[in-house]
Formats: C-alpha cells, structure tokens, sequence
C-alpha cells in the first residue's frame, strides 16, 4: 500500500536524502492505526460467518493506505475455526506448533495450546505497547525477567513519560488535519493527555495478560479505544478530518 507498513513507520531506517520526519507518526495517527487494527480483528473475531484467527498480527502485517488507514494483511498462518472448534478446550493441547512471531505470539502457543481468538488479542496487546513505547517486545533490554509488559506495566500509572517514545514528547501534528493537538511536555502535563495515555496503556496490559481468560474481548478493546479517542479530540471539535465513517464498513481489512 502506499504508505508501506506500521514496521516501516515505527521503526524506519531513514536514507541520507530523506527528512528524519516522514517516517515519525503522531500521537493521533497511532491512535487511529490503533482503532483501525481493532476494528479489523473485531470483524474477523465476531462478524465473519465463522471466526477466523490471523495467528501472526505484528506491525509488518499492518499496512497504511494512503489516508494513513490501517489494514490486517498476510494471512498465510490464519485459521477459520469451525464450529468443533469454538467448542474446544484452550486447556487442551495441539500438535500444530507454535504459529506466529517470537515476542508476538501468545505463551499459551508455545506450551502447545489451541489456537484461539485470545491469542490474536495477546498479539494486538503487545502491538499497542509497541506503538506507544517505540520499543519492540524483542528489545535487547527485555531479557532475565523484564519484558515489554512488565517494563510498562512498572511505569504506570505516574512514570508515563519515561517509556513513551521520545517522538511523542516533540511531535507536533502536521498539515492542520487535527489542528493543533500536540504530545510534548507541556501536554503531558495535562490531565487530559496522561489519562489517554494511561488508558490506551491499561488496555495494552490486559490485552497482553498471560492468562488467556483474563484478556479483553475485541469489542470492548473497540468501545474503549474509541471512547478514549472521543475525549482526545473532543476539545478541538476536530475529529479525524480525512475519514470517518468507521460505522460504513469494517476499517483495517
């Protein structure tokens, strides 16, 4: 798609005649890639004829078109489940091997559980940590016990601005698509801002927890999300400018 892949935006390797800004997204982008993924996965979780399981959700399968909407891609590992399947116990073990990506897949795969729609939520959990740290699960600081997880679930609620990536506390929204909204410390002193934050964070931690049982369900990762992005913007009167009209269709697919 035009606009690559989260991965490439995340963590770009910018070349020596490209401007270190056109690989940055703000925080209001990375809210909105956050709501599109949500929406994507809670379509194929509970919309779909029968649930399907992408298996390998991480920022290189979400690829940005050119309005900058998020959308689910490769689906080479993804499971329709059948019926027999919804059924079957997540205590129960299969010989299928673990699917998905170190430090994405849920540890309940490693151990030779059945897949399930938990695990997707666990990947998306971690991706939200990701989008908001900057720092990848598989950071070479994460070992012996720390683990992206822990690192933030340390952090909050008061130490918020010491994990967020750096280019959230400088950004400035650009092109007047939101107006003025900036991350930056003067924001983060803001009730506001650190309550979003905080939030979003929350909704990492448990998406991410690792008992299956005790992860969110998709829909209300969606409701949350998008709540939390209401009282964001609300005060500007601006909402996403270049789209809306996430109740239309499904978004991120």
């Amino acid at each position: 798609m035009e606009n690559g892949s989260l991965e490439d935006w995340l963590h770009s390797s910018v070349g020596m005649n490209e401007p270190e800004t056109m690989r940055n997204l703000n925080f209001i982008q990375r809210v909105n890639v956050a709501v599109d993924v949500a929406h994507a996965l809670e379509y194929l979780h509970h919309r779909c004829e029968t649930p399907i399981i992408h298996c390998d959700l991480k920022p290189s399968n979400i690829l940005l078109d050119e309005e900058m909407v998020g959308h689910i891609s490769d689906f080479g590992l993804a499971k329709i489940l059948s019926g027999d399947e919804l059924n079957y116990s997540a205590n129960e073990s299969s010989s299928l091997g673990l699917r998905g990506t170190i430090g994405y897949a849920p540890p309940e795969y490693g151990m030779g559980s059945e897949l399930s729609t938990n695990g997707d939520v666990y990947s998306y959990g971690i991706l939200l940590l990701e989008m908001l740290t900057g720092k990848r699960p598989t950071n070479e600081r994460f070992k012996e016990g720390l683990s992206l997880h822990n690192f933030v679930k340390a952090a909050l609620p008061n130490r918020v601005v010491e994990i967020i990536d750096p280019i959230l506390l400088q950004e400035s929204v650009r092109g007047g698509t939101v107006g003025d909204i900036t991350l930056n410390e003067n924001n983060l002193g803001n009730d506001k801002y650190l309550q979003c934050l905080n939030s979003i964070f929350k909704i990492g931690l448990t998406c991410s927890a690792e008992s299956p049982s005790e992860r969110m369900d998709m829909s209300d990762v969606v409701t949350k999300l998008c709540s939390i992005r209401d009282k964001l913007l609300r005060p500007t009167r601006l909402y996403r400018g270049i789209r809306t009209a996430y109740d239309a269709k499904p978004t991120g697919i």
